[in-house]
């Protein structure tokens, strides 16, 4: 087969890029091709089509004058210039489907419909709830919604849920309007849900028959845990409200027992926290080798997030490194760990009952050993990474009509 990706960035920006690179990489390693679409990015990874990728595009650039940010506006719902690279691309290569990743905003979804007018189809893995949500998180005033999931997005200008701004809550209201009278996601051949939850939530406005789910997968040949446990709880992701950092420090700062707390990432609440909190605790941003060896030497991972979280791969990594994971009951996270088997699951932003669960985690090695090797098992069986290449090929294939 010959299969073109479609990704605003093409290098590992997010989960979403993670899971990306993963297929394109098996896909080019058993025999078919890989057409790459993206934005220009000095970061992107080396491909051969990047002359047909649109140009950087930058919609938080507060240096733009009024008449840039008025067409940006425009180029946010509908870019002219996607589509026209898209079809020139579609015709000079001739794929047999186009598989559409995070394409929002700097791509559009405008490309959709410029793959069906030339008779590919279509597949959109659903990283996030743009399709039934403007803002994509689901969050307003910080807290998890669930109100434009009735197809009533006019709640997006009534409580300007994008960052308290009617100008930009406005801007994306359009954009849901135009998309949904353009059919965008009406034309998509096959969503792919990460999770059940995902699946549910976009069933709400997709026939359920055109969602398929496939879980994000992981390759645990790559992962080799040493079973090294140095009495820390580990927590490493984005310093976000909706990410539940501050509920797990006052969990920590409430614990008597006296275990080690480490907070690997950065964000806009980083310089907050640090003055509320022990700041020997914040280690800032880790990435390759040392991050591995960061989550290796971990005793517990907790998640303890308060959005609806998708299909997180921070959650599968740390499994496949044989770590008992304390984590919200939210969004796609219960399908990922088993409850008092492979971790302890908590009602997001509760920190009492995050403390009583990393105390007694954090109590026992015994415990904690015996349920970081049942989620090493458990991420082998369910969420290996042949597993989900398997699970795509065989959408693929159904799309494909073989």
């Amino acid at each position: 087969m010959k299969i073109l990706q479609a990704n605003k960035f093409f290098f590992r920006n997010g989960g979403s890029e993670t899971v990306m690179f993963q297929e394109r990489d098996y896909l080019l390693s058993n025999g078919h091709e890989v057409v790459d679409f993206s934005m220009q990015d000095e970061r992107n990874l080396p491909s051969p089509y990047a002359m047909h990728f649109v140009d950087n595009k930058n919609y938080s650039d507060g240096r733009l004058g009024k008449i840039s940010k008025l067409f940006n506006a425009f180029s946010l719902i509908h870019s002219s210039e996607a589509v026209k690279r898209i079809r020139q691309l579609i015709e000079q290569t001739q794929p047999d489907i186009v598989h559409c990743h995070n394409v929002y905003h700097q791509l559009t979804p405008s490309i959709i419909g410029a793959a069906k007018s030339l008779e590919v189809p279509v597949v959109l893995t659903v990283h996030d709830y743009k399709p039934v949500c403007p803002t994509y998180n689901r969050l307003r005033d910080n807290k998890p919604c669930s109100s434009c999931l009735d197809g009533d997005v006019s709640h997006i200008l009534r409580h300007r849920c994008a960052e308290n701004s009617l100008g930009k809550s406005a801007l994306l209201y359009a954009e849901a309007l135009v998309q949904r009278l353009k059919g965008s996601y009406e034309h998509v051949d096959a969503f792919i849900a990460p999770s059940r939850y995902m699946q549910e939530s976009i069933a709400r406005r997709i026939p359920k028959n055109r969602i398929k789910l496939l879980y994000n997968g992981i390759d645990t040949n790559d992962v080799k845990g040493t079973g090294a446990d140095e009495g820390y709880v580990l927590y490493l992701g984005r310093l976000v409200r909706e990410k539940g950092v501050e509920t797990l420090l006052k969990a920590h700062q409430n614990s008597t027992l006296g275990w080690e707390l480490v907070v690997a990432g950065t964000g806009p609440l980083l310089d907050v926290l640090k003055a509320q909190y022990n700041p020997s605790i914040f280690v800032g941003y880790l990435a390759g080798d040392v991050l591995k060896e960061m989550i290796n030497r971990a005793s517990v991972v907790v998640i303890p997030s308060e959005w609806y979280e998708n299909c997180p791969m921070s959650v599968l990594e740390a499994m496949a490194y044989g770590k008992p994971i304390v984590a919200s009951r939210i969004g796609g996270i219960p399908e990922l760990v088993a409850d008092s088997k492979t971790g302890l699951l908590f009602e997001p932003g509760q920190s009492t009952e995050l403390t009583a669960l990393l105390d007694k985690l954090m109590s026992s090695e015994v415990l904690r050993k015996t349920m970081g090797l049942a989620g090493r098992k458990r991420v082998n069986n369910l969420f290996s990474l042949d597993k989900h290449h398997s699970g795509l090929m065989q959408i693929y294939q159904s799309v494909l009509g073989v």
